[in-house]
């Protein structure tokens, strides 16, 4: 399917909420969740800075989906995520039976930024999301948001270009 125009549009406000968790002393990451009709549903921000590293924003929205939405809602609803799923959150958007995830930046990239920085890789391995969840649909990363996402884990982790 690919990234749409009307995806960026959901894929920016991720960006914006992402940059809200750094503003706030949190990872810069954001995440949307739309249903079928356009409408946004649920949206929210990383929240791990006080110790609990399952707070992030896509755990959050399959928490939030599970308890509010019928399954034919949440199957038909797209997940939007300033950085693709780690493994716990694509579990999580499996179990509860989530549809498409878009994200602006991929594991893959975040972990080369990280390498290029020095930085210490997490502790949980950065499984591609249909390694963990294969029937989910998914498109990412966005080129065009890259650069904006590279940055605020610069700012993140305080490292120089």
């Amino acid at each position: 399917m690919g990234i749409s125009k009307e995806d960026l549009v959901h894929l920016r406000r991720c960006v914006e909420l992402a940059r809200e968790a750094l503003d706030d002393g949190d990872e810069p990451f954001g995440s949307v969740l739309v249903g079928a009709d356009g409408t946004v549903l649920f949206e929210d921000r990383n929240r791990v800075k006080d110790g609990d590293h399952t707070r992030h924003p896509e755990f959050e929205i399959a928490r939030w989906a599970a308890n509010h939405l019928p399954p034919a809602q949440r199957a038909a609803a797209t997940v939007y995520t300033s950085g693709e799923h780690c493994p716990m959150c694509s579990a999580a958007h499996a179990w509860v039976g989530l549809g498409r995830i878009a994200y602006a930046a991929s594991s893959e990239q975040l972990g080369t930024w990280l390498e290029e920085w020095g930085i210490v890789p997490a502790p949980v391995a950065p499984l591609p999301i249909q390694a963990v969840a294969p029937g989910i649909p998914v498109d990412g990363p966005a080129p065009e948001l890259a650069d904006e996402i590279r940055e605020l884990h610069r700012r993140l982790h305080g490292c120089s270009d």
